[in-house]
């Protein structure tokens, strides 16, 4: 990892292996699209600290949400290709959302990846008032109730909001989508009880399940979590098949070296 990261961000600056030494000489940007404490976020600080200490430089973490992470996407292309300004983001971000908007840039032509970051599964999960216990339980609660279930996203075509879209396939429910400037706000909703459910990151939705804030039904993966080792997978709890897993990365402007 100390040397993935290394290579990774010297090369996002075009240092030669003679001259990298020098870098950075200032602040490095790294612009996360979505709010502060979604798992893009959580991802990017956690990786960004231990960047920073093995560099010797600061790197700021910047929070641009909104438009489902356009915004923020869009700052990294408008950004100087020195290196000094990089992006953090996920499939959502540099994939998905040039299916969805009608953008500005074009995200396999305008960015340089740098990295792959991290990956993992999601958590399907309920306000602690919900009355099922278990999968089985909250799907059957599902096709109960058919057209009053609310549904948060971190906005149109975020990982939240296409889980919920997989998840109203397989159980014939349509629900009702509450997008919100990134997963974090919208999971605090399903928290404070007032939306009823939410499929979210494992990576920033754990710490909330395991301190029973939320219920957590099952992860989305073929093997349990080894942080949390209690909660079944989709296929042991009632949903086989049902699998999701997102990955985060860094990237850089078009045209650094």
């Amino acid at each position: 990892m100390r040397k993935l990261l290394i290579a990774a961000l010297i090369t996002a600056a075009g240092m030669s292996a003679a001259s990298a030494q020098s870098f950075p000489t200032r602040p490095v940007t790294a612009i996360v699209p979505a709010s502060a404490g979604g798992p893009t976020d959580t991802i990017g600080r956690i990786v960004m600290a231990r960047a920073q200490q093995l560099l010797g430089q600061t790197i700021i973490i910047e929070n641009v949400g909104g438009a489902s992470g356009t915004i923020g996407t869009g700052r990294v292309v408008r950004a100087d290709p020195d290196g000094y300004t990089i992006g953090i983001g996920g499939v959502n971000h540099y994939v998905v959302n040039a299916s969805v908007y009608p953008l500005t840039y074009d995200t396999l032509k305008d960015f340089e990846p740098i990295s792959l970051l991290a990956t993992g599964p999601m958590l399907i999960m309920s306000r602690n008032s919900l009355p099922a216990r278990d999968l089985k339980e909250f799907i059957a609660w599902l096709k109960a109730n058919p057209d009053n279930v609310t549904f948060g996203t971190g906005g149109l075509a975020s990982p939240p909001h296409i889980s919920g879209l997989s998840l109203q396939t397989v159980t014939g429910n349509k629900f009702q989508f509450v997008p919100f400037r990134g997963s974090a706000p919208a999971l605090q909703q399903v928290l404070g009880g007032q939306l009823d459910i939410i499929i979210d990151q494992a990576s920033a939705a754990l710490s909330v399940a395991k301190g029973g804030g939320v219920r957590a039904y099952a992860v989305t993966s073929k093997q349990r979590l080894a942080s949390a080792p209690d909660i079944p997978t989709t296929d042991e709890a009632g949903l086989p098949g049902f699998h999701v897993a997102i990955w985060q990365g860094v990237w850089a402007p078009k045209g650094t070296p």
